[in-house]
């Protein structure tokens, strides 16, 4: 009887994984299925783009998995039964069963921090709520105002691609910290701050938000600001799945794994991308980003294959190498770090970094079993 392994997702980790092992385990005892409920691969790192009203259109799934004896499942998953060890999908055939399951399940936005964010606020965390993020921009008249929480690189990005795209629009960036791009070097930090300015982005420090409305946001101590739509970027949380299914997660919902991405409550079951709480290099969980979702889809298609081919596999390395942040589609920055995440003394700055950027974007579509 066939080895069934099921990946849960087509994000960059989950597809990167299947690809991976589709190579690997070229032989007639192991089948390997794709769960995802879209036929679509979403380049979610230029989700801000679409958002900002830029042309663009997610990648054919069957495409990318052309040539591979994978087969792809369109579907959402409802639950996850351990047990029974079988993945319960919303369409016909109702359920598949897995002998080794690859969660790979990805993130959403944390619309559940502050009242009102969940009712009035937009994400860019996919694709449905960047095409309504795309849809109200669109409506608000010249000189409407867009303001975007969180200063990460998620809302540093969304307001540098509405800013340039949407000239008309006033754009605010509020954020709890005492300023933008506090993990970056001074050059790369002082790059950063001067694109903002430029292209007239406002950016309001200390500021936490308390509400959101739906005319705008109430910042904790008091002060208010109206806005014509409010972009929420402060958080991701993975989905509730692994929790419910009763898998060891942390607080964010991701499955608590070891340092081969195993889960450490159901041996049959690995972890990847934003959906696992992997361990850096410097012992911490690893951070949301495609950075470390790369390596772990790399690294636990190593790791399986040596489980099934009998042999032990070592641990899988999540590193760090640089920090790509857009500033609209003619400039950036590139703060190149240490395996740590912490800046090096180096960085691109300008046309140079959003040149390097869209080099790496469109490596990333093109990653395999590499």
């Amino acid at each position: 009887m066939s080895h069934r392994i099921v990946v849960v997702g087509a994000g960059y980790a989950g597809l990167l994984a299947t690809k991976r092992l589709a190579r690997k385990l070229r032989r007639g005892d192991v089948t390997i299925t794709l769960v995802n409920a879209s036929d679509r691969f979403v380049e979610r790192v230029r989700l801000h783009q679409f958002a900002a009203g830029q042309p663009w259109s997610a990648a054919s799934l069957r495409r990318q998995l052309s040539g591979t004896p994978v087969q792809l499942v369109v579907a959402r998953v409802t639950e996850i039964d351990p047990t029974g060890r079988r993945v319960c999908l919303d369409v016909a055939p109702g359920a598949i069963g897995y002998d080794t399951l690859v969660y790979a399940a990805g993130s959403r936005a944390r619309l559940d921090e502050v009242p009102g964010a969940a009712e009035h606020a937009y994400a860019v965390a996919d694709l449905e709520q960047a095409t309504r993020l795309r849809h109200r921009v669109a409506e608000i008249a010249s000189g409407g105002t867009v303001a975007v929480v969180g200063g990460g690189l998620t809302g540093l990005e969304t307001a540098a691609e509405l800013a340039e795209s949407c000239p008309g629009l006033r754009v605010r960036l509020f954020t709890g910290a005492d300023d933008v791009g506090s993990g970056l070097a001074p050059r790369a930090r002082t790059h950063l701050r001067r694109a903002l300015d430029r292209l007239d982005v406002s950016v309001h420090p200390r500021s936490v938000v308390a509400a959101v409305r739906e005319d705008g946001l109430d910042i904790r101590g008091g002060a208010s600001f109206a806005a014509d739509a409010v972009v929420w970027t402060t958080g991701f949380r993975a989905p509730e799945l692994a929790r419910e299914a009763g898998f060891a997660t942390d607080g964010s919902g991701r499955m608590l794994v070891d340092a081969t991405l195993r889960s450490l409550s159901h041996p049959e079951v690995y972890a990847v991308g934003d959906a696992a709480a992997g361990v850096s290099v410097t012992g911490a969980p690893s951070r949301m980003s495609c950075q470390a979702a790369l390596p772990m889809g790399r690294g636990v298609a190593d790791v399986v294959a040596a489980r099934l081919t009998g042999r032990e596999p070592g641990p899988v390395r999540i590193g760090y190498a640089f920090t790509n942040i857009s500033l609209g589609r003619r400039d950036g920055v590139v703060q190149f770090t240490r395996a740590d995440d912490r800046p090096r003394g180096f960085a691109l700055t300008g046309r140079a970094a959003a040149v390097f950027k869209e080099a790496v974007v469109r490596s990333t579509i093109r990653s395999e079993a590499g």
